[in-house]
């Protein structure tokens, strides 16, 4: 640390390694000082130390920034200061502490002196006993803070004041805590059972399983038991002696149908056991969650709802990373729009906390033992990979980014659902409302929905379908003339669904002509096998017989199943017959003359047969008597069309 200390460096550094000081020769002060020297000497944040600054505070400019105001500090007031400070940290830490004294001068006033007291991280965990407390201090943020909990734990782990809590000695438990046969499959998993040794030379105090992981036992001086330290417990225990031994130590997964815990829990499962097999069930059952949506209009038709690999590697991470000293389990809940992975214990006190949510963060590990194992198992990434492949796995796949929530005894992943699946939800929605003839509210939200989307084709059919119940085709029209919508940007079945409702008005003209345009744009692209007889009955409501026979015939040509579709058969046979009563009215024509006559009586004589044809292969396939009514009206018709055709005036 540098103590050529320049006062303008010293305010443009982060707060957390600077404590700014009016004064220091009130008791209360002083111990106040004493308490921030500690924790910068304790200096969990790995900042380097720090200092503290007497005879200068921190105000506020006219913009209402900080800024340092320098009042100094008198001959006797500092030399008061610094016998005072420096006698509170032999007296009052443990281990005492011996600052660096920096005096400079006052920029501001050169008759006053400015003191600093400069604290350098040391090994050791340094405690402020003042008599009648014991405690741990801490920086932070701009605050000197009293450690407690995990972030105790964290100082004393991290001033190797205690081991690690995956390398500590579990003296509760013994070998019969083991579970061999979990213990053999494991190894063999990971690689690491060799031939030349039995199960039983792994159960020492001396033996490791592999070179960067601790033996799996510690054998006690008083008793001379080999005892199970907490990671072979949890890695390989029984269920029964893991439960006994950690009983937060397990993971509850929730799936609700809705967005919030307000709705009914659909599923709820508490899995128990070893972490192994509490990540590879978990990730089991986020699989389901995994699924796929297909949008073929879209230049990625097969979308996940979230990336596999991104739910594994935060599970991983929340069984791995988590601190088991908090007595709550972990707990994942899926909602319909997103996964939520809380996982007991802050962020380590290591890590970078904006870094981190970047996903550059230096590793550091919590429980370097549950890491290596689980990356020889090939559930887990290589050092420091979690984060950064959850974040880009999700932005590969489309879905928002990746919420980290950061408490001070929690950390949850939160993985929102892709923009399509959340959509899906939403239509879900309105289509139960057309279910329920909740006919308003769902034509309210769909067209909330279009104003996101307006060529999103489900949103569009559904709001089809509300105006179809509703019986509102002014409402349709009104709304594609307003919206001046692309009939080629639309997918051609929902195009055959406008057609089919502003047909429904045969009075209006205009509706009439935007449903024709609508089908002919419709009938120029890719219409769906089970849509075609839908299009060609509307097509004979709105167009021309000539457009009905030839794309009849043409989507037969296509898709050789239909060839005996009753429907399309039937439609075909009607239009042919429309043309043929055109062809007697040529022929009744005492205008025409008597060639073009002839020629349509024969025409109309070849659209009969052809028609006659049709309609008793339509009878034929029928399969509904109220169909085959239909069918056998229309042979009788053309029974008449046909005897009339026999008959063509000679006039």
């Amino acid at each position: 640390m540098n103590f050529n200390i320049d006062l303008k460096e010293l305010a443009r550094r982060e707060s957390e390694q600077v404590e700014w000081k009016e004064n220091g020769d009130d008791i209360k002060i002083a111990e106040g000082i004493v308490r921030t020297i500690s924790a910068f000497a304790n200096d969990i944040a790995n900042v380097g130390g720090g200092y503290v600054v007497c005879g200068a505070k921190e105000i506020k400019d006219e913009h209402g920034f900080p800024k340092i105001q320098y009042t100094g500090l008198s001959a006797n007031k500092l030399k008061e200061v610094e016998l005072k400070v420096t006698k509170y940290c032999q007296n009052y830490v443990d281990p005492a502490i011996a600052p660096r004294i920096v005096e400079i001068e006052n920029p501001e006033n050169n008759s006053t002196r400015i003191l600093v007291f400069v604290v350098l991280r040391t090994r050791h965990a340094h405690v402020y006993r003042d008599g009648e407390t014991s405690k741990y201090y801490v920086r932070i943020g701009r605050e000197t803070k009293e450690a407690r909990n995990g972030v105790l734990r964290q100082l004393l782990t991290e001033k190797q004041e205690i081991e690690y809590f995956d390398k500590r000695t579990n003296t509760r438990a013994t070998e019969a805590d083991i579970d061999i046969l979990v213990f053999r499959d494991s190894m063999q998993e990971m690689g690491l059972l060799f031939p030349e040794k039995s199960l039983e030379d792994y159960f020492s105090d001396r033996e490791q399983i592999a070179e960067l992981v601790s033996p799996l036992f510690v054998r006690t001086d008083l008793d001379g038991i080999l005892h199970p330290r907490n990671f072979t417990l949890l890695m390989f225990g029984k269920k029964t002696s893991i439960t006994s031994k950690f009983p937060e130590a397990y993971t509850i997964l929730s799936i609700y149908k809705g967005t919030d815990r307000s709705e009914q829990t659909a599923e709820r499962y508490t899995l128990t056991g070893t972490i192994v097999e509490q990540a590879k069930r978990s990730i089991e059952l986020l699989n389901t969650q995994a699924y796929t949506a297909f949008d073929k209009t879209s230049s990625k038709p097969n979308q996940v709802k979230y990336p596999m690999r991104a739910l594994q590697e935060a599970v991983i991470n929340a069984i791995v990373h988590r601190d088991y000293e908090v007595p709550e389990p972990i707990r994942i809940t899926v909602f319909a729009d997103r996964v939520e992975i809380k996982s007991p214990g802050t962020l380590h006190w290591g890590v970078d906390k904006e870094k981190f949510l970047q996903g550059k963060a230096s590793p550091k590990w919590r429980n370097q033992s549950f890491a290596y194992l689980f990356n020889k198992l090939q559930l887990a990434q290589s050092e420091g990979q979690g984060i950064p492949t959850i974040i880009r796995t999700m932005r590969e796949e489309g879905c928002p980014e990746p919420i980290f929530e950061i408490e001070p005894e929690s950390l949850t992943c939160i993985l929102p659902a892709h923009p399509r699946h959340q959509i899906i939800r939403e239509l879900q929605e309105i289509q139960d409302k057309v279910i329920l003839q909740k006919y308003q509210e769902a034509k309210t939200q769909v067209l909330t929905l279009l104003e996101k989307d307006l060529y999103n084709f489900r949103s569009l059919d559904l709001y089809c379908e509300v105006i179809a119940k509703l019986k509102l085709p002014n409402e349709l029209y009104n709304f594609l003339e307003t919206k001046k919508l692309d009939f080629y940007l639309v997918n051609p079945s929902t195009l055959i669904n406008i057609a089919e409702i502003l047909a429904s008005d045969k009075d209006n003209i205009k509706y009439q002509s935007l449903a024709n345009r609508a089908l002919s744009v419709a009938m120029s692209g890719k219409i769906e096998e089970g849509q075609i007889a839908k299009a060609v009955v509307n097509l004979k409501k709105i167009g021309e017989p000539e457009d009905v026979i030839k794309f009849a015939s043409e989507s037969m040509l296509k898709y050789p199943n239909l060839a005996h579709n009753s429907t399309l058969l039937e439609k075909r046979a009607t239009a042919k017959m429309d043309m043929a009563k055109k062809c007697i009215d040529a022929g009744r024509d005492r205008n025409s003359n008597p060639k073009t006559k002839a020629r349509a009586w024969e025409m109309c004589r070849q659209l009969l047969e052809e028609a006659e044809r049709d309609l008793y292969l339509a009878l034929e396939n029928a399969e509904n008597p109220s169909e085959k009514f239909f069918i056998e009206n229309d042979i009788n018709f053309l029974n008449r069309m046909k005897n009339i055709s026999k008959k063509p005036s000679n006039k």
